[in-house]
């Protein structure tokens, strides 16, 4: 297996001088890059929002008890881990094209398992599955990447917009659907709460084979070639690669920081929000409408935050973030249990300030990365993204079951304040770069 990769790109390395030498193909193949990456994400989108909605809720029936509930959330942000560590990997060596849609095929293998698990009660393949499906809610995110292979620097905020805003179609209509694959489950003599799997191993699949089928040639690749034709004819290159790399490091902190606060505060608040409206009455109609509009808002303003990220800065926006976030948190924690509006209120926000935040933290990463490491880079950026998560999902349970939902919605809403004095860390350090730098 391990052969058809390389192969596939030995196919490419004729071509990709014409790609080097030419900017107007350059720009050609970035544009289609973005429309394979935004076809991909629909599908993706949807599979993703499979386990974020009833994940907890089948837990919460399989274990028999709501501490436990944030453990599927936990797990398949765990799985997340590893798939983007893999794909990251695997797209570093191969490109991007294999490490996606090897990763979104293996997440459908996942969705199918949870089904599975579901029919026959089965609690190990449960956690099992929950953990192979992870890797696809991993290569969702890593997808975001692509579209910024051969982005402008002036281009990528609005690049990685341009991915996540294609994923709210398939994201915000994966939880409205709750209702409908509960059902057509329930005719095929499976548990309504595995139905959403059902359209998750679909999606997923579908996601797989297009970027397959399509992804050719690779950005990834040609972004490579291109970075290394450029390198070679400049002189003192490694005084250059060193002194990006100093100035820069910086810059990937910030980034993981902003990145893996923003998923702490937004996985923990979600997670729990399905048990919390379930305990006081809340149908799966309602539940699927708030995690829908959470995931909409998730995604949505994408295409407006991803030009305010490259024409604003990213700190800026780093902090917009942190402010929204305890919004949110707020919100929550106050808002009456039988109170839609506020309930949707406060799960919009949780979105939006997650998604200022992954928007600016990716931009602040692919600034801070040479393309010879990039993916590698990347990928283990997004396991510490997803170790988060998992933190966030396991604790929200024990949180809310020992406290409240009131409790957890507070703590997350003050934890996301720390992105403050990582932004000022940030811009101190910058003055003393710069007053180093100065001629005595």
């Amino acid at each position: 297996m391990s052969h058809e990769p390389a192969s596939d790109i030995d196919s490419q390395t004729s071509s990709l001088r014409s790609y080097i030498d030419s900017p107007v193909m350059q720009e050609k193949l970035y544009k289609r890059t973005l429309l394979i990456v935004v076809i991909a994400q629909v599908f993706g989108g949807a599979g993703l929002a499979a386990g974020v909605t009833v994940g907890a809720l089948l837990a919460q029936e399989m274990f028999g008890t709501d501490s436990l509930a944030g453990i599927p959330s936990a797990l398949f942000t765990l799985g997340s881990a590893a798939g983007a560590m893999l794909v990251g990997r695997f797209s570093q060596r191969f490109g991007r094209r294999w490490g996606l849609a090897g990763g979104f095929l293996a997440g459908g293998i996942g969705a199918i398992g949870v089904i599975v698990a579901a029919v026959g009660e089965n609690i190990a393949l449960l956690l099992a599955s929950m953990l192979v499906y992870g890797i696809g809610t991993a290569t969702n995110l890593q997808a975001r990447y692509a579209g910024t292979d051969l982005a402008k620097p002036a281009q990528r905020a609005t690049a990685v917009s341009i991915a996540l805003v294609s994923t709210t179609f398939g994201a915000v209509a994966g939880p409205n659907l709750v209702d409908v694959m509960g059902g057509f489950a329930v005719s095929l003599g499976i548990p309504a709460l595995a139905g959403p799997f059902i359209l998750g191993a679909a999606a997923f699949t579908l996601a797989g084979l297009v970027f397959l089928v399509f992804l050719r040639p690779d950005p990834f690749v040609v972004a490579k070639a291109i970075a290394q034709a450029q390198e070679t004819d400049r002189s003192g290159r490694s005084s250059i690669n060193l002194a990006i790399q100093s100035t820069n490091s910086r810059g990937l902190v910030v980034g993981v920081t902003v990145m893996v606060l923003t998923q702490i505060v937004m996985v923990a608040i979600m997670t729990m929000t399905p048990v919390h409206m379930k305990h006081h009455g809340h149908g799966l109609g309602d539940v699927g409408l708030v995690i829908g509009i959470h995931i909409g808002a998730m995604f949505l303003p994408s295409l407006i935050t991803g030009v305010l990220v490259d024409k604003v800065g990213r700190t800026a926006m780093s902090v917009a973030s942190g402010a929204i976030l305890l919004a949110a948190g707020t919100v929550a924690a106050v808002a009456p249990a039988g109170s839609m509006p506020l309930l949707v209120t406060a799960l919009a926000l949780l979105g939006l300030g997650w998604n200022l935040g992954l928007i600016s933290g990716t931009a602040l990463i692919v600034d801070a990365t040479h393309p010879a490491a990039r993916a590698k880079t990347q990928g283990t950026v997004d396991v510490l993204i997803a170790l988060a998560g998992a933190s966030g999902g396991a604790l929200s349970g024990m949180v809310a079951a020992h406290s409240s939902f009131a409790t957890l919605s507070l703590a997350g809403g003050f934890l996301s304040l720390l992105l403050i004095p990582v932004v000022i860390w940030s811009h101190s350090g910058r003055k003393i770069e710069k007053s180093e730098n100065m001629p005595a």
